[in-house]
């Protein structure tokens, strides 16, 4: 009896949990977040080495401070006074540096979600590197009139040199507002495809898959890079995005006339049903409450694998199967449910024809 109770209880908890998944409005908001991880911080021993080095490096240039104020009296009072300001500029830059070393290893390193740690990283560490600048230009410059003249002119240059450059600059704020791909996202962009790996201030890096040598999702062992400023002018078809990633998959037959094509359909939809059945519902009930909140009419979407038929190019039928899946897996997912519907189908030879039996 107490086992029975306890299969009875695990029965019940996991009907809970399938309801709380198919729930759409709860699914979107867990894919608003993003992909989570479970976090495992751990200090390592460069982050430990790199701020105590800074900072022993600060400590190094205040006593520098110390020393020029006691000991130095000698030098000219112009050439002690630049001295104490390229001292101090120095101080003030180690210490910024020390601060921000240990807001990326102790604040920054701790985000759960990886997508946000890896963007908030980039955008800290510029931050932290224009503050720098700022210091050092204060530093050798004491009049800022003759700095904002001399920073203008350079900009001035800079700006028609360095013209793609900027636009990619741009063009990376723009992908961190807008988000049309993130860091782990699977996209296609012109001729280009493959997973994100990186999201720098100039250029994008994907992953490869496929390629020209592969026909599968297998990575190619290249990687791709290509300008930021790409995205304004090249569509980016996304097969990961947040709310919903996953794509629509098929499989075809091709199938003699004199086919029992309630056997086959049945068959078809069964494997898949097995396979991936119970996601593909819970997804495509997501789906339909995404497009409910779009001015798009909601299109006929069915929460179950569908068999269609149609007539080939040649004299043979074409028997479809159209399922949902997540595009990293779609390669793996349709090899395994093309082996078992073989296997099914090939067991009932007078009832299913390819073109093989045709032959002999």
């Amino acid at each position: 009896m107490e086992r029975g109770d306890k299969e009875q209880e695990n029965l019940s908890r996991l009907e809970q949990a399938a309801q709380q998944t198919a729930d759409p409005k709860t699914m979107q908001q867990k894919a608003t977040k993003g992909p989570e991880e479970k976090l495992r911080f751990s200090l390592r021993k460069k982050d430990v080495w790199w701020t105590v080095g800074l900072a022993a490096a600060a400590l190094l240039l205040f006593g520098i401070q110390v020393l020029i104020n006691w000991r130095l009296d000698w030098l000219d009072v112009p050439l002690r006074l630049r001295v104490m300001n390229y001292v101090k500029g120095g101080l003030l830059i180690f210490i910024m540096l020390t601060v921000a070393n240990v807001i990326e290893v102790f604040l920054i390193g701790r985000i759960p979600n990886r997508v946000s740690r890896f963007n908030l990283k980039r955008i800290f560490r510029l931050v932290v590197v224009v503050a720098i600048v700022f210091v050092a230009i204060s530093v050798l410059f004491v009049n800022w009139y003759a700095a904002f003249v001399s920073l203008g002119l350079i900009s001035l240059i800079l700006g028609f040199a360095l013209q793609m450059p900027i636009s990619s600059f741009i063009a990376w704020i723009y992908i961190l507002a807008r988000a049309p791909y993130r860091v782990g996202d699977r996209i296609r962009i012109g001729d280009a495809h493959g997973d994100v790996i990186d999201v720098s201030y100039l250029d994008t890096t994907l992953w490869e898959f496929g390629g020209e040598y592969l026909w599968t999702d297998h990575p190619s062992g290249r990687i791709i890079k290509f300008p930021n400023s790409t995205v304004f002018d090249t569509p980016v078809f996304n097969y990961s995005w947040p709310l919903f990633p996953y794509v629509w998959n098929e499989i075809k037959f091709q199938l003699a006339y004199e086919s029992d094509l309630e056997f086959v359909a049945r068959t078809m939809r069964e494997v898949v049903e097995e396979q991936v059945g119970d996601i593909m519902s819970q997804k495509v009930k997501i789906y339909k409450h995404i497009l409910s909140n779009t001015p798009v009419d909601e299109l006929e979407v069915k929460e179950h694998p569908v068999v269609h038929f149609r007539v080939s190019e040649n004299t043979w039928l074409e028997a479809i199967v159209r399922y949902l899946v997540p595009p990293k897996e779609a390669g793996r997912t349709k090899t395994r449910l093309i082996k078992e519907m073989l296997a099914r189908m090939n067991a009932e030879p007078d009832r299913v024809l390819f073109p093989k039996s045709n032959l002999r």
